[in-house]
């Protein structure tokens, strides 16, 4: 299988299984993804995605063979863009457990995903000027919004990648472990938000989401339909009987 799925309790994980091409995306890979991304969205019982890749490399973005050969949409679904994920506005946090190098569109995916934690070794970049190619996926879009504008031209102008310390120095990375711990540490965040009601992660997400793109006065109106929407519902009335009775909160589940 072209894209590996896992149930653990709450948690999907998904990995790219195209190891001796360096997990490089083709048609069949972004439909592979954007068909097991269609089915949990619609399982109650998967609250949380882990994204990784099989061996040492997260993603070297699109296949560039296929691109050769004049391909290179094929790598874009029509409702989650390339990869299957990058336009989509998926309901459900999604965790990057980045095991190895992820660039180009392998940087694109990371970037769409909520939290990430990388191994020791992973570099990211959007090298695809290098290659007199253009990074579509979204990295031109999201990484100035994530990082310093100065630090997001230049990557996009020299092709360059920074290491996994640097990426998490500037705000791109949550956690840098050892190799080895990648997948663990990135199931251990993907549990602490399992173990939540699913709407108010849901719309904690969105607001998240969101933000950077609205102005203030907008970005509260926004806050003020998403915060009713969790106030009417009985997890909210349950969370906080709980505290006050200084007991576990029993979800409605």
């Amino acid at each position: 299988m072209l894209v590996e799925r896992e149930q653990r309790e709450r948690v999907v994980i998904l990995t790219l299984n195209r190891p001796d091409a360096r997990n490089a995306i083709n048609g069949d890979v972004a439909r592979a993804i954007e068909e097991a991304l269609d089915e949990i969205e619609h399982d109650d019982d998967a609250r949380v995605v882990v994204l990784t890749g099989r061996g040492t490399v997260f993603s070297a973005g699109a296949d560039l063979k296929m691109v050769a050969r004049g391909g290179g949409l094929e790598a874009a679904t029509e409702r989650g863009g390339f990869a299957g994920i990058v336009s989509r506005n998926f309901p459900k946090p999604v965790i990057a457990a980045v095991n190895g190098p992820a660039v180009a569109g392998g940087f694109e995916i990371v970037l769409a995903c909520d939290l990430v934690v990388a191994a020791e070794h992973a570099v990211f970049g959007i090298p695809e000027v290098i290659r007199g190619l253009f990074a579509a996926g979204g990295g031109l879009i999201r990484l100035p919004k994530r990082v310093a504008q100065a630090l997001a031209m230049e990557l996009a102008l020299t092709g360059d990648t920074i290491d996994a310390s640097r990426a998490y120095n500037v705000g791109l990375v949550n956690r840098v472990v050892p190799a080895d711990a990648v997948l663990g540490e990135a199931l251990v965040l993907a549990n602490r938000i399992a173990q939540h009601p699913p709407l108010a992660v849901r719309n904690a997400q969105r607001m998240v989401r969101e933000a950077p793109d609205l102005d203030e006065a907008a970005a509260w109106e926004r806050s003020r339909e998403l915060s009713i929407e969790v106030f009417r519902q009985p997890d909210a009335i349950e969370g906080a009987s709980a505290f006050s009775e200084k007991r576990s909160p029993s979800w409605d589940r």
